[in-house]
Parts: structure tokens; C-alpha cells; sequence
């Protein structure tokens, strides 16, 4: 276990996290159309929120558009600093795509080996999407123990925020069971400091604001 740089740990947020948040989002709105956005959208529901005129129905439908695809753009951001965390200390890489399914991450700790699958929230999916993560996660332990001849690999659903009261998810099938492991405890997992979800709030506040501060209201 290595000690984590967060000087080095800030300059990662700002450059590989919120800079490219709101690039992404600007580009995304400077490549919409709200003739064609505005078929996706319920006509009824602008109706209820009471949208009289056209301007609050452009702005209700560009506000719409982003914050539908918002949670997914932050999401894989927060998941390339979680990577670039454990790598840091653990030693962690980014799960190889196309050879490991639902798994993002992988290290090692304290004598173990952790597949971790990175989700935003902790609600994230339906029962048969959690089953077939079940599954990708029993297929990722059968793959190292061939390869490694590694024994104690842990499958984990890791959340980026929330709380979990009961992390174990037993199956009767031992390889189909599972940790989901959410917000400061996940944050703790992959860099061993209890106060890191605390820690990296500051910086993403602080860039955060340098952004918005040469910004249009959909920035």
C-alpha cells in the first residue's frame, strides 16, 4: 500500500474530471437540436409544470436533455478517478473490456484480489440486470483463479455515493454472492483512507467554480 499524493490527486480532478464534464456537456448541447429533442420529450409533462411560453419551454427542454445524460457523463469521470485512486495506492488497473463484464477495476488488498464493478449509485439497476452482474462477476473470479491461481478473489459492486446497511449479498451459490460497497466505504476500499469521500469534495467544488465562473447558464 502506497500513500496517496493529493496534490497530484487534484490536478487529476481538475484536468481529467470537471474540465471535461463541461466540455463534454457544451459540446453535447452545441450538437442538439430541439425540434428533434423535443419528440423524445412528454408534452404532458411540461404541461403540468405549468410551461406557458416558448422560451420556458426551449430552456425546460435543453434543462431536460442535460440532466438526463448528466448522471451517465459524471459517472464514468468519477469512475476513471476511482481507477486512477486505487492505481495509485494498490497498484489497481482498469479491467480489460471484452475479457472481463461488469468489472471496472481490479487490485490488490491485503491478500486479496477485489473485481470491482463501478456504478454511480446504489440504484441502479433491475433484478436481471443485477443477475447477469452476478454472473459477469462469477465468470471474472473463474478467469484469474486460471490464470493467477489466486484463491481469494472478492466481487464487489462499488458505488460511488449512497450507503449500503447490508453489503454481503449472499446467493446459495457462494461464486454468485457478492459486496455492494457504496460511498465512504467504497472510497475506503480502494485507497485505505476512511476521509478520502470527504477529501475530494473540496477540489471538485473549487474547479467546479472556475468552470461556471466563464460559463452560460447551461454550463
Amino acid at each position: 500500500m502506497k500513500k496517496l499524493d493529493y496534490e497530484k490527486l487534484n490536478r487529476f480532478i481538475a484536468s481529467d474530471v470537471i474540465k471535461p464534464f463541461y466540455e463534454i456537456r457544451v459540446d453535447r448541447l452545441e450538437s442538439a437540436k430541439l425540434a428533434s429533442i423535443s419528440k423524445r420529450k412528454n408534452p404532458y409533462l411540461f404541461k403540468a409544470k405549468n410551461v406557458e411560453t416558448a422560451g420556458d419551454l426551449a430552456k425546460s427542454i435543453l434543462d431536460a436533455f442535460l440532466s438526463s445524460q448528466e448522471e451517465t457523463i459524471f459517472g464514468d469521470l468519477m469512475e476513471n478517478l476511482a481507477i486512477r485512486v486505487c492505481h495509485e495506492v494498490f497498484d489497481g488497473i482498469k479491467a480489460e473490456e471484452g475479457k472481463y463484464r461488469s468489472v471496472d477495476l481490479i487490485f490488490k488488498r491485503e491478500n486479496k484480489t477485489y473485481i470491482v464493478g463501478i456504478k454511480s449509485g446504489p440504484n441502479w439497476g433491475n433484478a436481471d440486470q443485477i443477475n447477469t452482474m452476478r454472473k459477469n462477476l462469477r465468470l471474472a473470479k473463474k478467469i484469474i483463479r486460471l490464470e493467477t491461481k489466486i484463491s481469494s478473489v472478492v466481487s464487489v459492486n462499488g458505488c460511488i455515493y449512497g450507503r449500503e446497511n447490508k453489503p454481503h449479498k449472499v446467493n446459495k451459490n457462494p461464486e454468485l454472492s457478492y459486496y455492494k460497497i457504496c460511498g465512504q466505504s467504497f472510497w475506503e476500499l480502494i485507497s485505505g483512507d476512511d476521509q478520502l469521500y470527504k477529501k475530494i469534495i473540496q477540489p471538485l467544488d473549487k474547479e467546479a467554480k472556475k468552470e461556471t465562473r466563464f460559463s452560460g447558464n447551461y454550463m
